[in-house]
């Protein structure tokens, strides 16, 4: 069991939640993640490690509300604790003095792209940073990501805040006003993820994405999260999850996301309506 020492709400259904996990505290790195499993009766989801202190033992997970999973998890209390929780698993970013970087964050994705961007300004790098939501509201850690950039950039698909419109977007114009990228790094929805590859593909910059498919066991064995990479089938729990934006075939990946959605929709509203029951 791991005890929840602190809960936030960061935005509308985007939840914070700091765990004493400290085995997975000491070894965790950035680009990591843990897979979880709220109760008994829960499917095992992975989320990626947002932070962590091994001086207190504790991680931080930062997650959107939208599942049966996800939604159980939020509802949980400062004090109560989760069953299971596996990591951290996944290979490490590999962080180094590449010269600039951006560090490119879409919507929750934002919380897995704030230790990485950490991580490349404390190996030197000089740090570009941009984010986006859809709305001033739902965009989280801006001031954790101004303190590790040396330039930050906001977008929100409404203008409510920053440049209106992607986070893509603002890369092409940087690019185009002449910033020059040694690396990109992008994590968040694949559609970001899949606009941002076509961005700098022309400009032939080096670009990395996390990516975040359907994930069970987490470990290789189950083969639920493979991808194509490079023509080559990959698993995205032990090859991944950080990869080659241009070699990656999204448009497959798009298609994987999309296998459980009538399933998830039925267990959503079966939980939905035995809650109104009180069952």
């Amino acid at each position: 069991m791991y005890r929840i020492v602190e809960k936030r709400e960061l935005a509308p259904k985007i939840k914070l939640l700091k765990i004493f996990a400290p085995e997975i505290s000491r070894k965790a790195q950035p680009g990591q993640f843990v897979i979880l499993r709220v109760d008994e009766v829960g499917e095992r989801f992975p989320l990626t490690i947002a932070d962590w202190d091994a001086h207190t033992g504790t991680i931080t997970l930062i997650f959107l509300e939208v599942g049966v999973s996800t939604r159980k998890l939020g509802e949980l209390k400062e004090g109560e604790a989760i069953l299971n929780i596996l990591g951290p698993l996944g290979n490490p970013t590999e962080v180094k003095n590449y010269g600039v970087v951006c560090v490119v964050g879409g919507g929750v994705g934002i919380a897995a792209a704030y230790p990485v961007a950490r991580a490349f300004k404390g190996a030197g790098n000089r740090v570009v940073s941009i984010i986006g939501a859809k709305t001033a509201e739902l965009l989280i850690l801006e001031k954790e990501m101004m303190a590790f950039s040396d330039e930050l950039y906001i977008s929100t698909d409404d203008g409510s805040k920053g440049y209106k419109g992607f986070v893509s977007d603002v890369l092409k114009l940087l690019i185009q006003d002449g910033h020059k990228f040694d690396l990109v790094y992008a994590v968040g929805p694949t559609l970001m993820m899949r606009a941002v590859a076509n961005v700098t593909k022309p400009y032939n910059i080096k670009t990395i994405v996390s990516l975040n498919p359907i994930m069970i066991d987490g470990i290789g064995m189950c083969g639920t999260c493979r991808v194509t990479v490079s023509g080559k089938t990959r698993f995205v729990c032990v090859d991944g999850p950080d990869f080659d934006a241009h070699e990656v075939d999204f448009e497959e990946l798009i298609k994987r996301s999309m296998t459980f959605l009538s399933e998830e929709k039925m267990a959503l509203d079966y939980w939905e309506a035995n809650k109104k029951i009180g069952g």
